[in-house]
């Protein structure tokens, strides 16, 4: 098994790392999908809504996504070598969950996500306004699933190709204070995606899989000890590897925000994250 080691390129005292600050982001440069496909966006059938809302639902999301310069349309006769986003729902009893897959113009699934919970009797009324926040939400987490599946394909062999691109499933990350889980978790999605997996929430379809846990713990006056471990498996279940991150930084400094340090912390796991997988894909 291979264990990658390395360490949160942060400061012990004071001040923290911050490769970003003062730019947008690590995929404000790919924002512009160039892809060169339509994305069809078919009234939902089996999202839980009346033909009405079901509309209403498809033209809110392909406007959302037209305003980041996604090539969508909502209609119910895709043509030929239009791509499509299907949208399904499941009702939990108190909350209904959408979920979004990419196809491509041969049907097979290029990933999927979904969205956050929507409250029963909110999505049942689906009124317009709801709607509207329903897909401005969504519409980044499409666009980021396109824009994994657009690196992926650019990176890939016409064999990989036909195949369809790698799928990777990413397992939000436990144990960290603050918002350390949910700025780990959306900053490792861009960076494995900008390295071509399609990186998604569900199980199904994924060759590979990645979770990690945190741990903070005194180390020494005014100081914790901070251990991130990204666990790579595959999919029987054996795990290829792990990269683990070790660093001691100013008790309480990230018991809110994250920010740049996972922004660092996932650029670095990335690549080791990246490099297990390779290993475990080359015939010994």
């Amino acid at each position: 098994m291979l264990r990658a080691a390395a360490l949160l390129p942060l400061a012990a005292c004071g001040g923290f790392p911050q490769p970003h600050r003062g730019n947008p982001g690590g995929l404000a440069g790919g924002l512009r999908i160039p892809l060169a496909v339509r994305l069809a966006i078919p009234p939902p059938t089996e999202a839980l809504m009346t033909d009405d809302a079901a509309r209403r639902y498809a033209e809110a999301l392909s406007e959302a996504l037209q305003a980041v310069d996604v090539p969508a349309t909502t209609t119910a006769t895709p043509l030929p070598l239009d791509w499509r986003l299907v949208i399904t729902a499941q009702n939990t009893g108190t909350t209904v969950t959408p979920r979004y897959v990419i196809t491509n113009a041969d049907g097979r699934e290029q990933g999927a996500v979904t969205g956050p919970p929507v409250p029963t009797r909110a999505w049942a009324e689906a009124s317009t306004p709801l709607l509207q926040s329903v897909a401005q939400q969504a519409s980044p987490r499409v666009t980021q699933l396109l824009l994994s599946v657009q690196a992926a394909r650019a990176s890939a062999d016409p064999a990989a190709i036909q195949a369809g691109p790698p799928r990777l499933r990413l397992i939000p990350v436990r144990g960290a204070p603050g918002d350390g889980n949910t700025a780990l978790t959306a900053r490792l999605r861009e960076f494995l995606s900008n390295r071509g997996y399609v990186v998604q929430e569900p199980a199904e379809g994924a060759a590979f899989a990645v979770t990690a846990e945190v741990g903070v713990q005194p180390a020494g006056p005014g100081l914790q000890r901070v251990e991130i471990q990204w666990i790579v498996s595959r999919r029987d279940g054996y795990e290829l590897g792990r990269v683990l991150q070790l660093n001691e930084v100013p008790a309480g400094a990230l018991s809110r925000f994250w920010g740049d340090v996972a922004y660092a912390a996932a650029e670095e796991a990335a690549g080791g994250v990246q490099q297990i997988i390779r290993n475990a894909s080359t015939p010994g």
